[in-house]
């Protein structure tokens, strides 16, 4: 077995809906390998539908780590992702299997083929609620300015709308007394990896999700989220900030018509995949781009990882 250091691996990166997983899928048949999820609404049970997560029959085609491995009302931390990927990439490797890292949340990648290793900081509920009544009842950038005053280089990095992230910075810095900045540390990146992106021209990829969002609520989008309420699961739950569940609620609830809904879905997820190419970026030197409405796209992607493998004595 090689070492850690030596072992390779491929991430499948871009925004949502150009085509990762089945891309994914491919190479992993062709290559002999296996998918490591690296989309954080994937480790949630019971999420499915509105997260397009690999249906039972292309994970019982290829195997998938790091899908459906905590409860709705559980909490999953950067942390946690990043010490049972790693564990899931050794088992691959362990096998002689290829690990495929394949999804659109950033920081997740980044942080993982960067090295990075997060503070081990449990929530703290509590302060949680303390810190999102003060972004209810002041902004949210009287949070962020909270949070630039004990660690600015963290608040520099997170955008003040992004209450989730600004509130486990300052949970990290209040709980262990160490800057969230400082606390998070990065060692050697762990593999030898290629990073393939998928893009599309905007207005194929809106058209690309757009289509998704009306496949997935033809599915049962409605009726996923129904059973999750019915359950007891409240729409405050950070998992059910997922995009479009919340609309969704709305729609079961009465508050909104199901073309509403959609439509709410649609704008959201337009945006969300702006957002996306802030962590993978057009120009960015480390990722190999692919133009994913080719039909050579396959192919030049295989032969990237073939060169890949090949270049280290890996390759078949």
């Amino acid at each position: 077995m090689q070492s850690q250091a030596q072992s390779p691996l491929v991430a499948i990166v871009g925004p949502t809906a150009v085509g990762k997983s089945e891309l994914a899928l491919r190479l992993a048949q062709r290559f002999d390998g296996e998918i490591v999820n690296a989309d954080s609404r994937h480790v949630y049970r019971g999420l499915d539908l509105g997260t397009a997560k690999p249906t039972p029959a292309e994970r019982a085609e290829v195997s998938h780590h790091l899908v459906d491995v905590v409860n709705v009302d559980e909490t999953y931390s950067l942390a946690l992702y990043l010490e049972e990927a790693n564990r899931a990439i050794q088992d691959v490797h362990s096998r002689g299997r290829l690990p495929l890292l394949v999804g659109g949340t950033g920081q997740y990648v980044w942080a993982l083929l960067e090295g990075f290793r997060a503070p081990h900081v449990p929530p703290n509920a509590a302060l949680r609620e303390r810190l999102e009544a003060q972004a209810r009842d002041e902004g949210h950038d009287a949070l962020w300015n909270r949070l630039h005053e004990v660690d600015p280089a963290s608040a520099e990095r997170i955008d003040a709308r992004n209450v989730r992230r600004v509130v486990r910075a300052l949970e990290v810095t209040l709980e262990s007394g160490v800057p969230f900045s400082q606390a998070r540390r990065r060692e050697s990146p762990p593999y030898r990896s290629l990073v393939i992106g998928l893009t599309l021209e905007r207005a194929e990829l809106y058209r690309r999700i757009d289509e998704r969002v009306d496949a997935m609520i033809v599915a049962g989008w409605p009726g996923e989220v129904a059973r999750l309420m019915a359950a007891g699961h409240s729409p405050e739950l950070p998992a059910m900030a997922a995009i479009g569940y919340r609309d969704m609620v709305e729609y079961v609830t009465g508050k909104l018509s199901l073309q509403w809904a959609g439509d709410a879905i649609k704008v959201a997820t337009h945006r969300f995949a702006r957002r996306q190419f802030s962590w993978f970026r057009p120009g960015d030197p480390r990722i190999l781009w692919l133009d994913a409405a080719s039909p050579d796209a396959f192919e030049a992607a295989a032969a990237l990882v073939s060169g890949h493998l090949a270049a280290a004595g890996d390759g078949p």
